[in-house]
């Protein structure tokens, strides 16, 4: 069983994760990297505090950030290693409790959970950029190499073609650090493709009858390797220029019966081995990936998230560093690039994210790749279930998840069919937006709002205005509290749409409840219904829709 949770991670790893449960575990935290790097060591830009939602790529010093420095500092529960501690306290020092020191703190937290969670053969990857790499670092070794792990690389992966910036070197590259729990831990070796160039280089030879391409490779080595390696062989001495065979005799005959060996022509040619291409597996992965290119807009794969990963990418990290029925480990998992190619190649995984958006669309995800029968296999936590859990979600305090009771609303209503409004400020009424086409095959609009708190029949005048103003052709309206006769009666007024090509109507305004989507798992039922979840993807030939407008976690 996979588990999707829906929550803070921080939270859910605590709670849910049990120790020493996991193989591997990639993250990708977002950070602001947009904003001027002066701004954020400085703690310049205090409009940003504005811009609380968890999608939006800010981190400010606020209550959060004071408490987690706070226990870090207290060692709560004695989980903190000493030197952690005193780099925290140190960069507090430096940096004072700014924006920086805020998401630095974020990210200790969590990584010392993740370390808990790792198994003693477990490896951890963290994907960032530069903006802040050399301060994540220090806090992964803290926490890594002070308790018998091991930092064992920095993966630079070029993210993006040559820039045009005059003022300073073009940055084109993401950091990516591995970090093992142990000094034993899972390791399978991968291999790229040989460059066109190198092959034409250096396998230059092509063998009669076969039409085989090979190099030639030393037979000889400056050291001692056996009892025989340094007596002569078919006439040649390797002793005359200071070296040994790299074989043993009776494996210099082997290799020679085998057609291994190619003797040069000239008299006294030191014989070589053949090394065949096609049984080469390949350059063995470097630290510098430069044959995965990033998500282009016309990608198959993309699903509008700005920061979203290649699966060839995290393809290549899973195969590394697991192997099938292991369980990977996704603390911020986005769009879901991690579980979803987890899926594919036969791991167990954990996903885990704070915006439902991101749950839903991971959902959709899986289902598109592998049918739906794949979403029974995946355990659901977080969700609101009942109208108890769907109060604790629309009165959450904390400022990170204030709209997630509306998009949760939304999006489990329209089966994750809609689009969320992700505009900063004033939404003009539109929560979210869905389409569907009519007989004409012209594409109609929907707008769905979402309340929490006490309704009235003006809030359905509004909405219908809403739906004037919009040119939408109806409108949900869903509210936790139950509805009065007199916004029954005001959404009645407004009459039917008629979809003719089905022979069905449906009221111009409808009002939905949250008893009614959880109970009687009611959902808009609306044929046609276009996927509007990839925002890739048009919805007319004049209005383009951009679902994210924030950053992913991968």
């Amino acid at each position: 069983m996979n588990h999707l949770y829906y929550g803070d991670n921080l939270e859910i790893l605590r709670k849910y994760i049990a120790d020493n449960s996991i193989d591997l575990c990639y993250i990708d935290p977002p950070f602001n990297s947009k904003r001027n790097y002066n701004q954020i060591y400085n703690n310049v830009g205090l409009e940003d505090k504005a811009q609380a939602q968890a999608f939006i790529d800010t981190w400010n010093w606020n209550e959060l950030a004071e408490e987690g420095y706070k226990e870090i500092l207290g060692n709560n529960k004695g989980i903190f290693t000493s030197q952690t501690i005193a780099l925290i306290s140190g960069l507090q020092e430096v940096l004072g409790k700014s924006s920086l020191l805020a998401y630095l703190i974020s990210i200790a937290l969590r990584v010392v959970e993740i370390h808990r969670v790792l198994k003693p053969t477990g490896t951890f990857y963290l994907h960032c950029d530069p903006t802040s790499s050399h301060y994540l670092k220090l806090i992964l070794d803290s926490i890594y190499c002070s308790q018998g792990g091991d930092f064992l690389s920095e993966v630079i992966w070029k993210r993006t073609s040559a820039r045009n910036d005059s003022h300073k070197w073009n940055q084109i590259h993401d950091v990516i650090f591995f970090y093992s729990k142990s000094h034993k831990y899972t390791w399978n070796k991968q291999f790229t493709p040989y460059d066109p160039d190198y092959v034409k280089k250096f396998y230059r030879h092509v063998e009669e009858g076969t039409g085989r391409k090979y190099m030639l490779d030393n037979l000889t080595a400056p050291e001692l390797r056996n009892g025989s390696s340094g007596q002569p062989w078919r006439g040649v001495d390797p002793a005359i220029k200071g070296s040994h065979w790299k074989y043993a005799i009776e494996t210099l005959d082997k290799l020679d019966s085998e057609g291994r060996i190619y003797f040069p022509k000239k008299f006294g040619g030191v014989p070589r081995y053949k090394r065949y291409l096609d049984e080469m597996p390949g350059v063995p992965i470097q630290s510098i990936v430069t044959d995965i290119d990033s998500l282009s807009a016309k990608s198959a794969e993309k699903l509008g998230y700005p920061t979203q990963k290649p699966e060839a990418l995290l393809e290549r990290i899973i195969n590394s560093s697991s192997n099938e029925n292991d369980v990977i480990l996704d603390a911020y998992c986005g769009c879901g690039t991690t579980v979803a190619v987890a899926q594919r190649l036969n791991r167990k995984w954990i996903g885990i994210d704070i915006t439902y958006q991101s749950i839903s669309l991971i959902l959709k995800r899986i289902e598109k790749a592998h049918g739906s029968k794949t979403l029974n296999d995946i355990k659901l936590e977080g969700i609101p279930k009942d109208i108890k859990s769907a109060n604790a979600l629309a009165n959450r305090v904390d400022d990170r998840t204030r709209k997630e009771f509306e998009k949760w609303a939304i999006l489990t209503f329209s089966n994750n069919r809609a689009a969320i409004n992700q505009k900063k400020g004033a939404d003009k009424g539109v929560d979210g937006v869905t389409y569907f086409l009519d007989e004409q095959q012209k594409t109609q609009k929907i707008i769905l709002q979402v309340k929490s708190g006490k309704v009235s029949s003006s809030h359905i005048r509004d909405l219908y205005g809403t739906v004037t103003r919009e040119k939408a052709v109806m409108g949900i309206f869903i509210t936790l509290e139950s509805p009065t006769k007199d916004m029954l009666k005001e959404a009645n007024s407004y009459g039917l749409y008629t979809h003719k090509a089905m022979g069905r109507s449906y009221p111009c305004v409808q009002i939905v409840t949250i008893k009614d989507i959880l109970e009687n798992n009611k959902r808009l039922d609306i044929p046609l219904m276009l996927d509007v979840l990839k925002s890739a993807e048009t919805a007319s030939k004049s209005v383009q829709l951009s679902i994210f407008n924030s950053q992913e976690a991968s």
